[in-house]
């Protein structure tokens, strides 16, 4: 507990729960965590750093008190809310592993992806939007063996689901055992899921990595003590780790969150930001900046899901110091401050360090150009080896180093010698990505054609989301597709369109 002790253990400053519990220490009545004021369900949450420590020692308690074993896996879909926030470090104050999926990942993607690390719990909302989540868990925990509990935030909860409501009303827990003894910042800490060829790939990092990949982003940013920051990104990846949770850790301040855009609630979100810091997806940035929705924002990060589109982005105009952070599929992320003249930095080629202009800075990333033209990384943040372990000699999709240290990422690149870097100039064929998300093409129109044989999906150029599906089939096709659990993107790509006569 923060409040009380004063004092967290040494051994624990090194993990993400002693990041907070240091800010806790030093501003238990401060706001550490604040809604959207547009939720939906419920009034908003905001909770300063001792009411969120209690809410994060009383999830975590939950979780033990289901007979949960240290180190199980627990999976977390969750909007971004503080919900998202108080249940991943209560997996972790519990000493288990948290996997965060995206949002819009229905039945089929969540069993793909879960089944080779084995979760024994899924955390979710009862809804989220116009789909209740908690249903999809249901079914989820039905196909995998190993899931043995479903917990949900949310009212007019399904019988057998374990309620986290009231962890926001409890009491001070004592979690005197949950701790671990040797080494925390050694032990896998989250997962999360690369898409390749094969299919979902459990990208592991202990806290000591995932540390490393959030100082990148916070050093070369120059956010302050005590920031505030206002993040669209959610929790579900590396890249929005990085870019939401660990800038509001290392700074100690408070963090905003915003789901699902909405003009007026960001506005209101801006306004109240003041000086602060905005996270944002990158292909939106310069939208939101020429409709004067910025605010009076100090720092912007802009985060390139699909990297190989920032370079090609408009030279930035604004007044707040903007930082690029490119992901670097999940094996890395890589953040550079606009150049003078406006353009996004290239990654450098070699050691990159944090803050690149600065002198005698450690180096976060190392990165090198491959003989078959792909960019591969190593460091710090790169993780060391696959999950679970043994997967390598299952035949199925696993993510690892090579000997020597560095990841092929999977994206193709060029070298830029005037810019003393490397471009990235597209991913590994086979794959679409749609605002972020990334599909196998080739599995999807397998996957369509079961539901309507004479079903055509095409990926075609987006301006804001990079690409998107467009499908043409029966009246019904997208309705089977929502039913059988496919990802709304796809099912949506089906769904009739009003046309409108020109004449």
């Amino acid at each position: 507990m923060i409040l009380g002790d004063g004092d967290p253990a040494d051994n624990d400053l090194g993990t993400l729960d002693g990041l907070f519990r240091r800010a806790g220490v030093r501003r238990p009545d401060a706001l550490a965590l604040a809604d959207p004021p547009n939720r939906a369900g419920r009034a908003p949450r905001r909770l300063t750093y001792g009411e969120a420590d209690r809410a994060i020692s009383g999830i975590a308690a939950r979780l033990r008190a289901l007979g949960l074993l240290t180190d199980s896996v627990i999976a977390i879909q969750l909007d971004n809310t503080v919900d998202s926030v108080v249940a991943l470090l209560g997996v972790l104050r519990a000493g288990m592993i948290a996997a965060p999926l995206p949002v819009l990942w229905r039945q089929q993607e969540i069993v793909q992806a879960l089944s080779p690390i084995g979760p024994k719990a899924i955390v979710t909302a009862g809804r989220i939007g116009a789909y209740a989540h908690v249903d999809i868990a249901m079914q989820v925990a039905a196909e995998l063996f190993p899931v043995r509990h479903v917990c949900a935030f949310g009212s007019e909860l399904p019988d057998g689901i374990v309620p986290l409501d009231d962890v926001f009303a409890s009491a001070a827990v004592d979690l005197a055992g949950a701790s671990r003894l040797d080494h925390p910042a050694a032990h896998v800490a989250v997962v999360t899921f690369e898409t390749g060829p094969k299919g979902y790939a459990a990208v592991a990092r202990n806290h000591g990595e995932l540390i490393a990949g959030g100082l990148s982003v916070f050093l070369e940013c120059g956010l302050p003590s005590d920031a505030s920051i206002l993040s669209t990104i959610p929790l579900s990846t590396f890249g929005g780790l990085c870019a939401t949770l660990m800038p509001w850790l290392l700074s100690g301040g408070t963090l905003h969150l915003h789901h699902g855009f909405e003009a007026d609630a960001f506005a209101r979100q801006c306004a109240d930001l003041g000086s602060g810091a905005l996270v944002l997806p990158g292909p939106v940035l310069t939208a939101l900046a020429e409709a004067g929705q910025l605010g009076k924002a100090s720092h912007v990060l802009a985060l390139w899901r699909a990297s190989q589109r920032m370079m090609g982005a408009p030279p930035w105009e604004g007044r707040a110091v903007l930082t690029d952070i490119a992901c670097l599929g999940e094996a890395a992320v890589c953040a550079g401050k606009r150049a003078i003249d406006g353009r996004p930095a290239a990654i450098p080629l070699g050691g990159v360090r944090a803050p690149r202009d600065a002198a005698r800075t450690p180096t976060v990333l190392e990165t090198m150009r491959t003989k078959s033209g792909m960019l591969a990384v190593r460091g710090a943040m790169v993780p060391k080896a696959a999950f679970p372990p043994g997967i390598e000699d299952g035949g199925g999709a696993f993510f690892a180093p090579e000997p020597d240290g560095f990841v092929d990422t999977g994206l193709m690149c060029r070298l830029e010698p005037a810019r003393h870097g490397v471009m990235i100039t597209g991913a590994a064929g086979g794959l679409a990505s749609v605002g972020g998300y990334s599909f196998r093409a080739a599995h999807i129109e397998a996957e369509v054609a079961k539901v309507d044989a004479q079903a055509t999906l095409l990926t075609v150029p987006d301006a804001l989301l990079g690409q998107r599906l467009a499908g043409q089939g029966r009246d019904r096709t997208s309705a089977f597709l929502q039913a059988l659990g496919f990802n709304p993107l796809v099912a949506g790509a089906f769904r009739r369109r009003k046309t409108v006569d020109a004449a």
